[in-house]
C-alpha cells in the first residue's frame, strides 16, 4: 500500500480554478491506478476522476467532465486534479485513493486513501 497526502484545497469563488495534489510515499506509486473522490456535507462519497498507472487512460464523473482534469507524474509520485470553472456544488472534501487491482469508479476497489482536502466554492 501507499500513504497518500492531499493538498491544494481552499476557498474560492465560482468560476475560479484550483489544482489539487496528492503525494504518495513508497516506491510502488507507478503500479497503482489512482482516483479522486469527494464528499459533500450530508452526502455519500462520490467518484470524481480516475487515471491508469501510466496515465494513458482517464475517466470522469459526468458532473465534472470538461471542467476537471486528472493527471499524474510518476517521477514525483504525485497525482493531480486540475479543477476549472468551479461551481458551488463542487464544494466538498476531496480524497485521493490508490488501487493496485482496479481502474474503477467504485470506492470499494481502492485500498489506500488520503485524509482529504477541503474545497469550498462560494457563489
Amino acid at each position: 500500500q501507499v500513504q497518500l497526502v492531499e493538498s491544494g484545497g481552499g476557498l474560492v469563488q465560482a468560476g475560479d480554478s484550483l489544482r489539487l495534489s496528492c503525494s504518495a510515499s513508497g516506491r510502488t506509486f507507478s503500479r497503482h491506478n489512482m482516483g479522486w473522490f469527494r464528499q459533500a456535507p450530508g452526502k455519500e462519497r462520490e467518484f470524481v476522476a480516475a487515471i491508469t498507472t501510466s496515465g494513458g487512460s482517464t475517466m470522469y464523473a459526468d458532473s465534472v467532465k470538461g471542467r476537471f482534469t486528472i493527471s499524474r507524474d510518476n517521477t514525483k509520485n504525485t497525482v493531480y486534479l486540475q479543477m476549472n470553472s468551479l461551481k458551488p456544488e463542487d464544494t466538498a472534501v476531496y480524497y485521493c485513493a490508490a488501487s493496485l487491482s482496479h481502474y474503477s469508479r467504485n470506492s470499494y476497489n481502492y485500498q489506500s486513501w488520503g485524509q482529504g482536502t477541503q474545497v469550498a466554492v462560494s457563489s
